[in-house]
């Protein structure tokens, strides 16, 4: 019979083909995002600013500002997870082989466009499923978020908000791509992944594990993981 040590470590691996593979989707919902050529969601009209203005490709871009979230929403008091950290890396790296192979053709006609913008909304609502549901935690942008809200006390859409629409001015003046899409996927987004959320039974108001927790669990021969 296995300890709850093992049983923990067991369990963990388990989880780490949905984290992966949601961190893939959200790549791929990413790259039809930019391809559809109808405008992104502010985070990523910054991560491709930045992209224009410097030598980094999207990819890294977005692994930039990653670890400058993570940092900051560490000292606001919301430490990082594992998954927050694989979120990190592996999404801006999977959207660079992504691009680089032409997996997913940028459209020029209106149809197509259309059809990648809405394939795209649904991509990232899976992917948020089999990101999420893992519980080994949230993105490095929620971190900063949540931070933020204990720090300032204020309402979650007021700190969501000031942060979109100042990532989105930002990378607005580097010359990222702003658009109708920005606004679908700004307001449809959510709705996909309440959708995901609810047809995977997950409930998106369980608690994230962060490192310190994943740690003491791991380590624990008591505890167990997940019960």
């Amino acid at each position: 019979m296995k300890s709850d040590a093992a049983q923990n470590w067991f369990d963990l691996l388990k989880r780490l083909p949905s984290l992966f593979f949601g961190l893939f989707l959200f790549a791929v919902g990413t790259v039809a995002n930019l391809h559809s050529n109808l405008g992104m969601s502010p985070w990523d009209v910054l991560h491709v600013g930045i992209a224009n203005v410097t030598n980094l490709t999207i990819g890294q871009a977005i692994q930039l500002v990653g670890i400058m979230v993570i940092i900051l929403g560490w000292l606001l008091g919301f430490a990082p997870g594992f998954g927050t950290l694989a979120n990190t890396y592996f999404i801006g790296f999977f959207i660079d082989l992504i691009i680089r192979w032409d997996l997913i053709p940028m459209q020029t006609e209106l149809t197509g466009q259309l059809w990648l913008l809405l394939f795209s909304v649904m991509v990232l609502g899976v992917a948020s499923l089999f990101y999420l549901r893992v519980q080994l935690g949230a993105g490095p942008r929620d971190c900063l978020m949540i931070g933020l809200v204990k720090k300032l006390d204020k309402p979650v859409a007021y700190v969501r908000g000031t942060i979109e629409v100042t990532v989105l001015i930002l990378g607005y003046l580097m010359g990222g791509p702003v658009g109708i899409g920005t606004v679908v996927t700004a307001l449809t987004v959510g709705y996909s992944v309440q959708f995901f959320f609810k047809l995977g039974r997950f409930d998106g108001k369980s608690e994230q594990m962060n490192l310190l927790q994943l740690y003491r669990l791991l380590k624990s021969s008591k505890s167990r993981l997940y019960k």
